[in-house]
């Protein structure tokens, strides 16, 4: 009935508490993922507006609390499927999962780009190879959609309301850099 579908994720939550917080953190971490994602556009697009080199100089803190949800949502999937009699097991079977193995790609990029957020790794590695490295969150982001998506957790649209407004900002930063790079 009516009712039912629609209070179906507040009866999950009070049936299984444990999913719902899997579920929500991982929601989260894309969000804040999008979020983070779209400073850099934002930035071109209003070099001088001052909400926008507001938003700039937190970037990396939205990064890395991105990173610190994922890695949430990867421990309460750890925990969640655990089974002390298979062991290791479940975890594999989890991983043939295109969606899973994605998702835990996603994980590592970001993982990697928290541990070089740092000036001093920015030093370490130069500014230039520091910021080809950090061009592979938008691999994490594209895996993190397909991640969503396919995972079949959330209404599916999410995913488009999550990163469409990003796709639409880095089509429009994409457009502006033609058009500068064309002027006389």
């Amino acid at each position: 009935t009516g009712v039912q579908t629609c209070a179906l994720p507040i009866l999950a939550a009070q049936t299984d508490p444990l999913r719902f917080v899997l579920h929500h953190w991982g929601l989260v971490a894309c969000v804040v993922l999008a979020v983070g994602l779209s400073f850099s556009p934002l930035r071109v697009l209003w070099p001088r507006a001052e909400w926008v080199q507001a938003l700039n100089r937190h970037r990396r803190l939205v990064g890395v609390a991105a990173c610190v949800y994922a890695l949430l949502h990867f421990g309460v999937q750890v925990w969640y499927v655990w089974d002390p009699e298979l062991k290791l097991t479940v975890l594999s079977k989890e991983l043939r999962k295109p969606f899973q193995l994605a998702g835990l790609v996603a994980l590592l990029i970001l993982v990697v780009m928290a541990i070089t957020s740092v000036n001093w790794m920015v030093r370490q590695l130069g500014a230039q190879s520091w910021k080809r490295l950090h061009r592979l969150v938008y691999v994490a982001a594209l895996l993190v959609a397909y991640h969503q998506a396919a995972a079949r957790k959330i209404f599916p649209l999410q995913v488009v309301w999550i990163f469409g407004p990003l796709l639409l900002l880095q089509g429009a930063r994409i457009v502006g850099h033609f058009r500068r790079s064309r002027a006389p």
